[in-house]
């Protein structure tokens, strides 16, 4: 592969949201992947469709030029990286190549950060797709969703709604990425990176 110019990240081929597939979970706030992978579809046109084969939803659309699969995997989330690694190696994709959209307890609600590799940070769809890409190098896009001030209480607080403020939060921040989104799928991660880190609310866990 041709190693991007300074200032610049590999191209994103695939966007991947992480959520679950129940339809009593589509507004729960681990589903915030979903939300951005569905905003994205919207706005460029894209209609997401069943495929068994990558055991999930799929969609394909153009983004400045550049063509680009989105995945909403449809096996849960602790099972997100069978589906995720089907597509890509049916495609003969990069990690570098790949943006997984997901929730993020440690960011708080209208905090939206962007970031190329590391590892799963505790959550359980990054956790089951490192193994499967065996590689840690795709990028990821972190939406803040607060957290429950107790570890004890982060499965029961992902997995139900946000309230009325801060869903309007993450609505923000979502559409601040997807303003960006253009870019991000060009590659250009330092200039995207440096304008969501500063417009959305500091926070301190970075």
């Amino acid at each position: 592969m041709t190693e991007p110019s300074e200032g610049r990240s590999s191209p994103i081929r695939l966007l991947v949201g992480l959520g679950n597939p129940d339809p009593r979970d589509a507004r729960t706030r681990h589903n915030a992947g979903f939300w951005f992978a569905d905003a994205v579809a919207s706005r460029w046109g894209a209609s997401f469709r069943s495929q068994s084969n990558f055991f999930g939803d799929v969609a394909d659309c153009q983004v400045g030029g550049q063509r680009l699969r989105l995945l909403k995997p449809m096996t849960y989330m602790n099972n997100s990286g069978r589906s995720v690694a089907a597509l890509a190696n049916f495609y003969k994709l990069e990690s570098e190549e790949i943006l997984i959209a997901h929730d993020e307890i440690d960011l708080p609600p209208g905090t939206v950060r962007l970031k190329r590799g590391g590892g799963h940070g505790g959550h359980n769809g990054l956790r089951d797709i490192l193994p499967q890409l065996g590689s840690p190098d795709f990028a990821r896009l972190r939406i803040g969703v607060g957290h429950p001030g107790n570890k004890s209480a982060v499965v029961g607080y992902v997995l139900k709604p946000a309230s009325a403020d801060e869903q309007r939060a993450i609505d923000d921040a979502l559409a601040l990425a997807l303003d960006h989104f253009p870019e991000i799928v060009a590659g250009e991660f330092a200039a995207v990176m440096n304008s969501l880190h500063t417009k959305a609310p500091d926070e301190s866990n970075e």
